[in-house]
């Protein structure tokens, strides 16, 4: 009988602890509408057609970002692929949303090659690049982690987070954006936000 009250004591001990924890959370969350995690924030890079671009630019809609390069052997060109196949199902509402594709690999990835490289995905899509100190500077905003990898020969790839981010009208996080569904369903939870 005392060994039964001793482990119905620590449950609920335990149970106690984790409501604990989650009236702290719940305490601390951010303000209604607001997204309670800290990414994203002020940039100012160079798009695909050598034109300056601050997050100004995308004010009063909601938009994706990605961060990838354009060496990228599998990751980056599906995710691309996927994400213009949500634009295409958007339709004209595609205008009213944003895409970025924001590169971590700046000494490659210069203005042209991105133009180059985005000519195969929707044109909605903007890519933005800039020198290692920015592009350090927007990932560090966003969390993004980016390594450079060695390769044989002595080339490298680059090690990087491939999530895509859902930001609303004035910038901030929503939550990660899913494409592991019918590109339809996607764009419909986009137009949510539009």
């Amino acid at each position: 009988m005392t060994r039964v009250l001793v482990i119905l004591g620590s449950f609920l001990v335990g149970v106690a602890s984790v409501a604990t924890l989650l009236h702290v959370a719940s305490s601390r969350s951010a303000p209604a509408g607001r997204a309670s995690a800290a990414i994203g924030g002020p940039f100012r890079l160079v798009d695909q057609e050598g034109r300056e671009m601050t997050e100004q630019a995308m004010k009063g809609r909601p938009f994706l970002v990605f961060f990838g390069f354009t060496h990228c052997p599998d990751a980056c060109p599906t995710t691309l692929f996927e994400l213009s196949e949500v634009l295409t199902k958007l339709g004209p509402d595609a205008n009213r949303v944003g895409a970025l594709f924001i590169t971590v690999d700046p000494e490659r990835d210069t203005s042209a090659a991105l133009k180059d490289y985005l000519s195969n995905f929707d044109p909605h899509l903007i890519g933005l690049t800039g020198n290692p100190d920015a592009i350090a500077s927007v990932a560090k905003e966003n969390r993004v982690y980016m390594k450079k990898v060695p390769t044989e020969g002595g080339d490298y790839t680059m090690d990087h987070t491939a999530i895509v981010y859902l930001m609303d009208r004035d910038g901030h996080f929503i939550a990660p954006f899913s494409l592991k569904r019918p590109p339809e369903d996607a764009a419909a939870d986009l137009r949510r936000y539009l």
